[in-house]
């Protein structure tokens, strides 16, 4: 019995022991009511001596996916760590970490804030510059977008809406992608193997006559974390969006050397590169597949210098491509005036930029010409950079412009 009072004595005393210590609040993330009030809630935070309470408000907002911080049209750029500086480059200022505005101020210890503002329906990729070199994802950011290069930290406004039709849907039956095919171009065109693979849609058996598309860069267009355009084309397919559609991706890398990146020189309005395809491969794939072997009935589709080369085929080759489809153009001023001045074409045009540090500039000058001259044209502009986050979100829009039910 006295064993057990001694018992119960102890543990009140150590009951009143605990319930006297001080404990500080873990800080959840929350809704604030204004950029300001994130802010000073930040600032705060960063000028205590125990960085506790600050380490976890940022994994709080990490996991709540809220760095960069966004409310309305504010930014908050964040980094945390034990460097001399800290800047960041992207869509927003041409990649450039020295640009003005775009280094980070230090607060407390090792917090960096950099504040900035942007349109409400902006996304934009980027990345954090440590110590004037060092380039690296958010660590504080999960969102991700790949590009030609590899994976960049992804900026979301808050009215940029996610492109749905790059997420499989549901019930969607999935269309077939071929392994590379090799063909061999002749000596008056490019002298040299090409690689390509084809894409068949869901039940492609039971078709006939099938609309095809030509993509350049068509590795990237095909890859899921760049262009996603299989998932895109299996949806709209499914949605009866569009026509079922044959898809050809044609790979601008050395099938001996894919290190060898040829596009620069094959997109640059380059006639023997059009001529292979329109000569070339437009009549293997006529043969091998089920096409409708009509100009009407078939696109050609590229992005920067590849959208450069779209314009320049349907310039050159109107006989084979009725249907031009534009990705921020890195167009030269020749063929803007060779649009200008040639006679009208029978041409149906998609044309798309971003005007964030993209192709803003000449692809208005092209729309003008293409307009005045009578052209049937689509043509979309975004609050984004030159990159693929922008492309794979706007593949739809050509897709169902050219092959809509």
């Amino acid at each position: 019995m006295r064993i057990l009072l001694i018992i119960l004595m102890l543990s009140v005393i150590i009951s009143c022991k605990k319930s006297d210590e001080k404990t500080e609040p873990e800080i959840d993330y929350k809704e604030f009511a204004s950029f300001g009030e994130f802010i000073n809630k930040l600032k705060s935070l960063a000028l205590e001596s125990d960085t506790k309470r600050l380490t976890n408000f940022l994994d709080s907002l990490k996991a709540h996916y809220q760095i960069p911080f966004v409310k309305e049209d504010s930014v908050a750029f964040i980094y945390w760590g034990d460097v001399t500086s800290v800047s960041w480059a992207g869509d927003f200022n041409g990649w450039d970490p020295t640009t003005t505005g775009y280094v980070g101020a230090k607060l407390g210890t090792k917090l960096w804030l950099m504040k900035q503002s942007f349109p409400k329906d902006a996304r934009l990729d980027y990345k954090v510059v440590l110590n004037s070199s060092q380039w690296i994802l958010d660590p504080l950011n999960k969102h991700i977008q790949y590009s030609g290069f590899g994976p960049n930290s992804e900026l979301r406004m808050p009215d940029w809406v996610f492109p749905a039709e790059t997420k499989l849907i549901e019930g969607a039956g999935r269309g077939t992608l071929s392994d590379n095919i090799l063909i061999t171009s002749n000596e008056l065109n490019l002298g040299y193997n090409v690689q390509y693979k084809v894409y068949t849609p869901y039940g492609y058996d039971q078709y006939s006559n099938l609309p095809v598309i030509y993509v350049t860069d068509g590795h990237e267009y095909a890859d899921d974390r760049l262009g996603a355009m299989l998932i895109t084309m299996d949806n709209l397919i499914h949605q009866q969006k569009i026509e079922p559609i044959i898809a050809v991706f044609i790979d601008p890398r050395s099938p001996e050397n894919n290190s060898t990146n040829r596009r620069m020189t094959e997109y640059a309005g380059n006639i023997r590169f059009v001529n292979f395809i329109a000569d070339e491969l437009v009549p293997v794939i006529d043969i091998a597949y089920k096409t409708n072997a009509s100009a009407g009935a078939r696109a050609i589709l590229g992005t920067s210098m590849g959208g450069w080369n779209s314009a320049f085929a349907g310039l050159k080759r109107s006989d084979k491509f009725n249907h031009i489809g534009i990705h921020s153009p890195a167009f030269n001023s020749a063929v803007i005036q060779d649009y200008n001045s040639s006679p009208l074409l029978p041409l149906k045009i998609y044309m798309s930029t971003g005007v964030i540090n993209d192709t803003q500039v000449r692809a208005r000058e092209m729309k003008a010409i293409m307009l005045n001259k009578g052209y049937e044209l689509s043509y979309t502009e975004v609050n984004q950079g030159h990159s693929w986050g922008n492309w794979r979100a706007l593949i739809d829009e050509p897709l169902i412009y050219f092959f809509g039910k």
